[in-house]
């Protein structure tokens, strides 16, 4: 097992459970919670980090797993994820710790806070080392505390931590992400299984190819040292507005999206997401604005009233991220 000795996560305190009249059988039987740390949100971007806890069928401790990646590549925003080139340079490669990876998710739902992007980066490592990741199906933590009604003032991690006592040491850190996440995800568990919630699982449809030729428009950076952020800023987006965004349809290359209020994934990783789906990045809400993403469409802010008044959708972050899996290509102007 790969630990980080500086980042040794505390053994969890195993509290007596609280008493469940029957267990839900539907329930399974065992999760793998995970995080990892990666240079960016891209599909071609890769991860630098990843940690699991596996927990039994009852959100009870096994073990925990760590281990940088070497990324073979400029390690993204390391003020961030605090891993520099120089402590990557010798971390093993992902094919290397591909097979430790899997032992651990295989056979098991893997749990984290926004899944959608963990399960993303992690199929993709999978496919570029010609391996299938051994994972079914996912639940996201964001979606389970909506179920629960969890009063939250937002969906970072953090807030999710504060509401059940956990305290985090190292923000960003795979290792204790993955560990704080295991701690507020027992007694959500616990409190779906006693009020008998159905758990929001998804199913995890494994990439089974992969081509590092990037799909969508391309972005004319070029990284200064030490730096993750591009030395020139994005360019205009290149397609017409298609116009609003319909709900259960994809969203389309050219689409005005702003954000506003917290997001778990840090904001400029996720505009840089979206801008490389061929979205455009809107500062503002106006009666062109496609689609509205925020985590509290209930606040007051001036985008999220502007919204309102001119009848813009509204999205939270987990459900953007879904969408941004599979944005349609800009109507063909021939």
């Amino acid at each position: 097992m790969l630990e980080d000795p500086a980042a040794a996560a505390p053994t969890i305190a195993q509290q007596p459970a609280p008493t469940t009249p029957s267990w839900p059988p539907a329930y399974p039987q065992g999760y793998a919670v995970v995080d990892v740390e990666t240079t960016g949100l891209a599909r071609d971007d890769r991860i630098v980090s990843a940690a699991v806890y596996r927990l039994d069928a009852q959100g009870n401790v096994e073990d925990h797993w760590y281990s940088p990646v070497n990324p073979q590549r400029d390690p993204g925003p390391v003020w961030i994820h605090g891993l520099t080139s120089a402590m990557l340079a010798d971390a093993p490669l992902f094919p290397e710790i591909a097979e430790a990876f899997a032992d651990r998710l295989d056979g098991r739902v893997l749990v984290a806070h926004n899944a959608v992007f963990d399960w993303s980066m992690i199929s993709r490592e999978y496919a570029r080392a010609r391996r299938t990741a051994p994972v079914r199906q996912r639940l996201c933590t964001i979606a389970l505390s909506k179920e629960l009604g969890l009063p939250l003032p937002n969906h970072k991690l953090e807030s999710l931590a504060a509401h059940y006592g956990v305290v985090q040491q190292r923000a960003h850190h795979a290792l204790d992400d993955a560990r704080v996440l295991a701690e507020a995800f027992r007694p959500s568990l616990h409190l779906a299984a006693g009020a008998g919630v159905r758990l929001p699982l998804l199913a995890c449809q494994p990439l089974t190819e992969w081509s590092d030729t990037p799909r969508a428009i391309g972005r004319q950076a070029s990284y200064r040292p030490g730096s993750w952020r591009p030395s020139i800023k994005r360019p205009a987006c290149p397609y017409p507005n298609p116009g609003r965004y319909e709900p259960g349809k994809p969203l389309v290359q050219g689409m005005r999206v702003a954000f506003s209020g917290d997001t778990s994934v840090d904001r400029e990783l996720l505009e840089d997401r979206a801008f490389e789906a061929g979205l455009h990045i809107a500062g503002s809400v106006s009666r062109l604005t496609s689609l509205l993403v925020t985590n509290d469409p209930d606040s007051a802010t001036s985008k999220t009233v502007k919204a309102l008044s001119f009848g813009t959708p509204v999205v939270d972050e987990a459900a953007f991220m879904q969408l941004l899996q599979d944005v349609a290509p800009a109507p063909s102007s021939g």
